[in-house]
């Protein structure tokens, strides 16, 4: 996806330094070819499981109509992700509505648009019976089970732990169940957990698997025909440099579980998987202009984006490569590279040994297709920047950077003021 030429970086085959000055910085700038390549790792690995893109990660409708055009299906969240999901053209049979803390509202839609549900509640279960009742619907479910796995990842990304918000305790499980049996407006016909992201051992999803098959044969005895079971997402990627597991590596060490699972069972349930950061992490670099070189106790750069832009350093301490992307040397100093936001927080990459760096130089910020522009935000009303998709020599805006009107767009200011 990268890669120098006459030292300035290019992204495929556009300059990193032409993009900034058709586009301006920050940008977000994300490569199709990489994205491609992550839509084919995953249908090689797994050619008979259903491959639903985590919505959350990235909701750009570009990136998601590459994706939906891959036949895979959708994870949402929210009302929204699943607005988003139907406009970028996923399979309304192909998306689950997940989450742990549906509104009324939101099932509502999620029924009217005849998706499957993942239920986290004994709550969230009696309303989409009684919503499905009036509506004369029926609705197939999975139930969400929390499986108390450590997954080994960052405590705020860690889902399957049994002191999570997320998913019903595992021994109320067959409780669930049986009380899906009994209404008339719902079907069980699968089975899910999601126990965490950013995973790079992969022992804790073959743990999972084994939990999840456990109950799945208790269920059976209780009549039910499982569809699906879905072992949720999480893999990692690469942030540092030091390698992470493939989607080829995920599947050597989960279907075998998988096809041990099925010696166990009567039906044939299909697996399905929820990846979305190792599909779209690696696509998107964020360019960001220096506006300043400060020397003191650190020697800080201070850049046009900050945590209102890309979060997650502040949020998890979590960490990006950078590099200077229109030149090119020996790494000569220790740079701290900051954003302009009005909090201590507001720090991209720590103590990196990089090429002397000036005011006007160019940094690309690696690795932030996933949770980046998504989690974005106008905080210290600054307005968010644009996204830009590049294959090959071409590149097009796929979503406009905003302006000024789009921080008052939805103020109101009452006559009485």
């Amino acid at each position: 996806m990268i890669s120098r030429r006459n030292g300035i970086l290019f992204i495929e085959e556009v300059s990193t330094v032409e993009i900034a000055e058709k586009y301006g910085t920050p940008v977000y700038v994300t490569s199709k070819e990489q994205l491609e390549k992550n839509i084919e790792a995953y249908k090689k690995a797994f050619p008979n499981a259903e491959k639903l893109y985590a919505v959350k990660a990235n909701n750009n409708l570009s990136i998601m109509k590459i994706i939906a055009l891959n036949k895979f299906g959708a994870d949402v969240f929210s009302d929204g992700e699943l607005y988003l999901a139907l406009l970028s053209g996923f399979d309304r049979s192909r998306i689950l509505f997940n989450g742990n803390s549906k509104s009324d509202r939101e099932i509502e839609m999620g029924i009217q648009a005849d998706v499957k549900f993942s239920v986290d509640s004994f709550d969230e279960l009696k309303a989409i019976e009684s919503i499905a009742e009036r509506k004369e619907k029926k609705v197939e479910i999975a139930f969400r089970i929390n499986p108390d796995i450590d997954p080994r990842t960052h405590p705020k990304i860690a889902t399957g732990l049994k002191e999570s918000k997320f998913g019903i305790p595992e021994d109320q499980a067959l409780k669930a169940y049986e009380m899906a049996m009994r209404m008339k407006s719902v079907a069980p016909v699968g089975i899910h957990c999601h126990i965490g992201s950013q995973i790079l051992d992969l022992s804790p999803f073959v743990s999972a698997m084994e939990k999840i098959g456990k109950i799945a044969k208790e269920i059976e005895k209780l009549g039910i025909q499982l569809d699906f079971i879905d072992l949720g997402g999480g893999l990692g990627i690469d942030y540092e440099g030091k390698g992470a597991p493939s989607a080829e590596d995920l599947a050597k060490a989960l279907l075998p579980a998988y096809e041990e699972l099925l010696s166990n069972l009567r039906a044939e349930p299909k697996l399905w998987l929820e990846p979305g950061r190792s599909i779209v992490g690696n696509t998107t670099v964020l360019l960001t202009r220096v506006n300043a070189v400060k020397r003191g106790y650190k020697n800080f750069v201070a850049v046009d984006a900050g945590f209102n832009l890309l979060i997650r350093p502040a949020m998890y301490g979590s960490y990006h490569r950078v590099l200077v992307a229109n030149k090119e040397g020996e790494e000569e100093e220790l740079y701290t590279i900051v954003g302009p936001i009005c909090e201590s927080g507001d720090v991209l990459a720590r103590d990196r040994m990089l090429p002397k760096i000036e005011k006007g130089d160019l940094i690309a910020i690696l690795d932030v297709g996933a949770y980046g522009f998504a989690m974005s935000s106008q905080y210290n009303g600054r307005v968010r920047c644009a996204e830009v998709l590049v294959s090959g020599k071409r590149t097009a805006v796929i979503r406009e950077r905003e302006t000024f009107g789009d921080l008052v767009a939805k103020h109101r200011i009452p006559e009485w003021i």
